[in-house]
């Protein structure tokens, strides 16, 4: 089997690994979860019917394109609600980890996002959200925050309900709007017990871009994960994220400096003033085979006064470069591959009908290069007619100066973000 992405391969496993999946009930141990991909034989979110193998990739560009103009809208600080004529856009990130909340626990599958800060998870009475959701009333340990709670001003749009007793705050994330409570609960992850973990309870959704169990933010804000459990994890964590054609699409988030793998690369992260949370690193240049393209510094200078640079984010799917980096990364390529016969594919411009050797690419970051093999550059249909090179240029119909090195870039690397000592370090692992 050549080295490539089988996209449709994916729900052609679903129906194997479904008789022979021993990792589903496997429990989490010490700090180490399992990372589940949205469509593992493990996610009861896979899709109901396979889709086509065109029909897929298009659905997940609609996707991306979504979150890309989310992104952009966090970095503008406005909000973007983004349309699609036609097209229902789950805008879920694209990896799941269990968690247990409450006391005595329920299990909920909580979306990774490494873009985003708070908790949220669905209880019981919200309007709009899937029929899993958290019975608060049956756990002995859980409490809503009053108005008057410090947490209350860290929210967005707070405000106060009608008998003053409890903080409500509104957001929108992707292409939905949500209304939640704000609330504290016991959260287990793994073997680690938290107490007291303040999240939002959600009590109304619109729109199809909340994930069905709930999110468990992973950015730097004084909600997220790392800074609610610093004590705990030293606001350190790492995941290596499966990709596609592993049979049971387990990976692995593995939380707190402990365990955390020596030899690696490291570059420094940035901290980018109109988007705190956002994980920004810097991006110097593109090597495609052995050649560094030209690309005007100022399409990939971090600057944090516009907001724009690269960020590392858990839930794109494709690598988004902004119009004058991508189009150098991709005339190299082509040049390379020496095919004169180039189509498209949705928003893939670069993609061929016949077999194809392709050349690595390099992101070159400060201090650190990370070269991607075929495995994290092509997508390959299952019946071996179209190969597409797995990139794309950022959306040109919004304000969008962002650079996002995506999850299918990710794919098979232990990614770590290491925010005390402000470098994020980079090590090629297999993830299952």
């Amino acid at each position: 089997m050549k080295t490539h992405i089988y996209f449709s391969l994916v729900f052609f496993l679903f129906s194997v690994a479904q008789g022979l999946n021993p990792k589903c009930e496997t429990q989490d141990q010490g700090s180490n979860l399992q990372v589940f991909h949205i469509y593992s034989p493990c996610s009861p979110f896979k899709p109901s019917k396979p889709l086509s193998w065109e029909e897929d990739v298009l659905q997940t560009q609609a996707k991306d394109q979504a979150r890309l103009q989310y992104l952009s809208s966090l970095v503008a600080k406005k909000s973007v609600v983004p349309m699609a004529s036609g097209r229902q856009i789950v805008q879920s990130p694209t990896y799941i980890v269990r968690a247990n909340i409450g006391t005595p626990p329920q299990t909920l599958l909580m979306a990774m996002d490494t873009s985003n800060d708070a908790a949220w998870i669905p209880c019981t009475g919200c309007l709009g959200c899937s029929s899993t959701v958290f019975d608060n009333a049956k756990s002995t340990t859980f409490q809503s925050l009053g108005c008057q709670a410090p947490q209350c001003k860290q929210v967005q749009n707070p405000s106060c309900d009608g008998s003053g007793n409890t903080c409500i705050f509104n957001m929108t994330y992707g292409g939905s709007t949500i209304a939640a409570n704000l609330s504290q609960d016991t959260f287990t992850l793994a073997n680690d017990s938290v107490s007291s973990y303040t999240f939002g309870c959600l009590q109304k959704t619109t729109g199809n871009s909340v994930p069905p169990q709930g999110l468990l933010g992973l950015g730097r804000g004084p909600l997220s994960l790392l800074s609610q459990t610093q004590d705990l994890y030293q606001s350190t964590f790492s995941y290596c994220l499966p990709n596609f054609r592993s049979a049971n699409f387990s990976g692995s988030l593995r939380l707190g400096p402990v365990g955390q793998p020596v030899r690696i690369k490291y570059t420094p992260l940035l901290k980018n003033p109109r988007r705190p949370s956002l994980y920004f690193v810097n991006l110097i240049g593109i090597r495609v085979g052995n050649k560094v393209v030209d690309i005007p510094p100022s399409a990939i200078a971090f600057n944090p006064t516009t907001g724009a640079g690269t960020i590392i984010d858990s839930g794109t799917v494709f690598t988004r470069l902004v119009e004058p980096a991508y189009v150098a990364v991709r005339d190299e390529f082509r040049r390379r591959v020496k095919v004169a016969n180039v189509t498209s594919l949705g928003g893939f411009d670069t993609c061929y009908t016949v077999p194809i050797v392709a050349p690595t690419i390099t992101f070159m970051f400060t201090s650190m290069n990370v070269t991607l093999p075929q495995d994290n550059l092509l997508i390959h249909s299952t019946a071996g007619s179209i190969t597409c090179l797995a990139m794309a240029s950022a959306p040109d119909n919004v304000n969008s100066v962002l650079n996002v090195i995506a999850n299918m870039q990710q794919q098979n690397h232990r990614i770590l973000f290491d925010v005390p000592n402000s470098r994020l370090g980079v090590a090629r692992e297999l993830c299952t």
